[in-house]
């Protein structure tokens, strides 16, 4: 499915050999149906948010465009969605109980969609452009995948990011979100 935005872009860059990577806001009023249909896989259960509906999904990435501090990303390669991405500020999130947030850093998650046929180097050479958006203004990215994700802490190891320690995020519970505690493992990727 190939989809357009009549946004301007947060980012856009050629990967030699992989194709011009587009990443714009998440649209939760657009975007809602193909997330919903990428958070309810599987092999998506450690984003969180299977057996959600297409409205709450629609509900929650409302909630994070009204933040000014977390942010939404649907990730385009030559106008095909590929990838969720969502970065935030580490300072205002849950993760700074787990380590000494620095200036400069930034959060990030990824969820990359299911592919029909798997592409040898897709992950590697999309984060090519995910860490360049990500590290352009800012000095070191955090992840905090589940720490049983393998595939994930894998990913992020070819992709640069340095693992660091186990850690628990403490569980959130305020009237506008509910995110359970989670068994993370810390990973670094300074520019």
């Amino acid at each position: 499915m190939t989809t357009t935005d009549s946004r301007q872009p947060v980012h856009v860059q050629t990967v030699e050999g992989f194709g011009t990577v587009r990443i714009d806001p998440v649209d939760p009023d657009r975007d809602a149906a193909l997330i919903h249909e990428w958070v309810n896989e599987d092999r998506a259960r450690f984003w969180g948010m299977g057996g959600t509906t297409v409205d709450q999904v629609r509900e929650i990435y409302a909630h994070l465009d009204s933040l000014t501090t977390h942010h939404g990303f649907l990730v385009r390669r030559d106008g095909e969605p590929v990838a969720l991405f969502q970065t935030y500020d580490p300072a205002a999130d849950r993760v700074s109980e787990c380590y000494e947030v620095q200036p400069g850093d930034i959060g990030v998650h990824i969820l990359i969609a299911p592919a029909a046929t798997p592409e040898p180097g897709f992950s590697a050479r999309l984060f090519v452009a995910l860490n360049a958006f990500a590290l352009n203004d800012r000095t070191r990215a955090v992840a905090e995948p589940d720490a049983g994700n393998e595939k994930a802490l894998a990913r992020l190891v070819r992709a640069g990011f340095e693992l660091g320690p186990e850690v628990v995020l403490p569980e959130v519970d305020l009237p506008e979100v509910f995110i359970p505690a989670k068994k993370a493992r810390l990973a670094f990727l300074s520019r």
